[in-house]
């Protein structure tokens, strides 16, 4: 026995003095407690997650970890399967992050800004106390809401399409009159066709198509979900005519899209996609299918709001409810560009659901940021879910933040011009974007730039050239006074995005570009210099063409359709390259599905008349899915405002 070796111990073991025996067992429950409080200020605390948690539950997604970050920022453009958003807000990181988006792209800042935040120690226990919690509350949450989501509802899509002031797809569906601008848009409708034939034949199924190996990418952004390819196409599909292209991908969500997966999904991807895709497919086609399968999406999405604050982490299983924040993200905080983009999306759930629970979260995140003080009117990136306090003072219109702005104008617009406090946050928050990051180059370019506690950033993300037509879309609803400012103001940011299209080798623009040290809208570090299909640039480009009819932008379009027919499109679809300025390039393999549901339909859109979804009917989430405008008193009264010509 282990008691012989002690001096003082006899033979049996049992002959401890007091008080040794006291000293013994003052060591062992120091030791105990040693080891476990150990465990609370782990860095990750999704490692607690992986001790506590059944055996039974999927591991944490990898998406997002402070890992995947790593090694996104080591190999730099060379396998760059980004999120937008978390992004994206627009790129798959999300970061459309668009963050690793939109939709999350994932900066170096990211990576560095998470050791900034003071209490991480504590913030992460209460984090790990409250996962293990928010499994039971979602079950809560979820069979409160059963009965909205789940039984028939007083939703009437034929009174909701009288409602619609124009048809959704025009007259003669947008078809113009000038027969080079006719020839350009079927043109695009071909590329649509080519990508979607060739990931059909090669990654059906698979969310996106890998166009070099001609094989399908799963990745572990959707949870287990799969088909975002299709997802994200089915809109596109429709409003181009390819009604065989359409029916094809309608079929497999009907008989092979699972919602039953236990995978770890990213809260943003899944809303801005699957969410806004099937939302979309329903109000274009009255399909009830979609409506079933987005309600029950919907309702998975819910636990990730049971937070102290209301404020919903990034990361879900959509399975067993549980959330917790990406491993990157500073002392467990959640991103701004990621739970500032849910609005539109659930308050489209409220209406087909006739359940107010999703109307009711999304308000709550409102009502908490405008509580909170806001630095210079400023809404920086990182926002803790557990205390409702800024976790750092880093704010930027592209990655991290962007889609948060381009929503509080959107659900104003949604709101058919109803949603006053939307309205007073966008035009605030627009001047204090004004007052702080829009500069002027030495060469006469204006273009937004980051802040960090005081001292700008001169530089640009790719997601950030989605404000051009963001400024755009709000320059009639702001002060008369204001209104050419705001339309000269969208212009120039549309020209400066353009420049870091025109200023590089292939006539598509870097990831990321600067205006210090000499340089104007170029890509300065390797790491900044690839592109990914990205869409920012021409849903600018459509937006300005939508308001101003100004030429230029449907010239710069099809600059832009000439660089991609000849830089990325390959034997077997549409492949993002590695280098901008490269002139033989080096391809990604990878075609993102935001191209399919973004580039090609803004493209489209760009060439089509205004009659092909009226922007009076329709707002375009940051998935480029279109979302009609809610009319309240017409869905609730008799009447409807839909022309007469709406017949079809």
């Amino acid at each position: 026995m282990v008691f012989r070796k002690l001096p003082g111990v006899s033979a049996s073991g049992m002959g401890l003095r007091l008080s040794q025996k006291f000293v013994f067992l003052l060591f062992l429950s120091g030791l105990v407690t040693l080891c476990f409080g150990a465990l609370f200020f782990l860095p990750d605390s999704v490692r607690l997650k992986r001790i506590f948690l059944s055996k039974t539950e999927s591991q944490p997604v990898t998406v997002g970890s402070e890992n995947d970050v790593r090694e996104h920022l080591k190999k730099g453009a060379k396998d760059p399967e980004h999120l937008r958003g978390i992004t994206s807000a627009k790129g798959e990181t999300s970061t459309k992050l668009k963050a690793l988006s939109r939709k999350p792209s994932v900066t170096n800042e990211a990576k560095t800004d998470k050791k900034d935040a003071g209490g991480e120690a504590l913030e992460d226990m209460m984090l790990s106390r409250s996962k293990t919690e928010s499994a039971s509350k979602g079950e809560k949450v979820t069979s409160s809401s059963n009965q909205g989501a789940n039984t028939d509802t007083s939703f009437d899509y034929n009174k909701f399409k009288k409602c619609l002031l124009k048809p959704p797809l025009g007259i003669e569906h947008g078809k113009p009159s000038d027969p080079q601008t006719l020839q350009r848009r079927e043109k695009v409708k071909e590329m649509m066709k080519f990508a979607w034939d060739n990931y059909k034949s090669f990654a059906w199924g698979k969310n996106e198509l890998r166009p070099l190996t001609r094989n399908g990418h799963i990745g572990n952004m959707f949870g287990g979900l799969r088909g975002a390819s299709i997802v994200d196409s089915l809109d596109t599909l429709y409003i181009m005519g390819l009604m065989d292209e359409y029916n094809d991908a309608k079929e497999w969500v009907e008989t092979s899209l699972d919602l039953n997966s236990n995978g770890e999904a990213s809260l943003f991807e899944v809303n801005i996609r699957y969410v806004g895709g099937l939302l979309s497919a329903y109000y274009l086609t009255g399909e009830e299918m979609f409506k079933r399968k987005v309600m029950v999406l919907g309702e998975k999405l819910l636990p990730a709001f049971n937070t102290p604050t209301g404020i919903p982490r990034g990361v879900i299983n959509l399975g067993s409810g549980t959330s917790w924040s990406w491993g990157w993200a500073s002392a467990g905080s959640s991103i701004l560009a990621e739970f500032g983009t849910l609005h539109l999306e659930f308050v489209h759930l409220s209406e087909l659901s006739n359940n107010g629970i999703y109307t009711e979260k999304v308000m709550n995140i409102r009502k908490l940021l405008n509580k909170i003080e806001k630095p210079h009117g400023l809404y920086p990136n990182f926002l803790s879910p557990v205390s409702g306090n800024w976790v750092q003072h880093h704010v930027s219109i592209g990655g991290l933040g962007d889609s948060f702005y381009e929503y509080l104008i959107k659900s104003y617009l949604m709101s058919d011009k109803t949603d006053e406090e939307a309205k007073k946050m966008y035009y605030s928050a627009l001047e204090a974007i004004e007052a702080n990051l829009v500069q002027k180059s030495p060469g006469g370019l204006t273009y937004m730039a980051e802040w960090r506690g005081g001292i700008l950033d001169h530089k640009m993300g790719h997601l950030a050239c989605f404000s051009g037509g963001m400024v755009v879309i709000g320059a009639d609803d702001g002060a008369p006074e204001k209104r050419q400012h705001y339309l000269d103001l969208a212009a120039e940011i549309t020209h400066t995005c353009h420049e870091s299209y025109s200023r590089s080798a292939t006539k598509l623009g870097p990831e990321a570009f600067r205006f210090d040290g000499g340089a104007e809208a170029t890509a300065t570090r390797l790491s900044d210099r690839y592109y990914i299909l990205r869409p920012e640039v021409i849903e600018s480009y459509m937006y300005m063409w939508r308001l101003t009819h100004d030429p230029k932008y449907r010239e710069w379009g099809w600059e832009a359709v000439e660089a991609l027919e000849q830089h990325c499109r390959v034997e077997a679809g549409f492949s993002g390259i590695r280098d901008v300025y490269a002139q033989t390039v080096s391809h990604d393999n990878m075609q993102q599905s935001f191209f399919l549901s973004e580039t090609l339909k803004y493209l489209y859109l760009l060439f089509s008349d205004d009659d092909l979804l009226p922007l009076e009917d329709w707002v375009f989430n940051t998935e480029a899915h279109p979302l009609p405008v809610v009319r309240k008193r017409c869905l609730q009264g008799e009447g409807g405002t839909h022309d007469k010509t709406t017949s079809e």
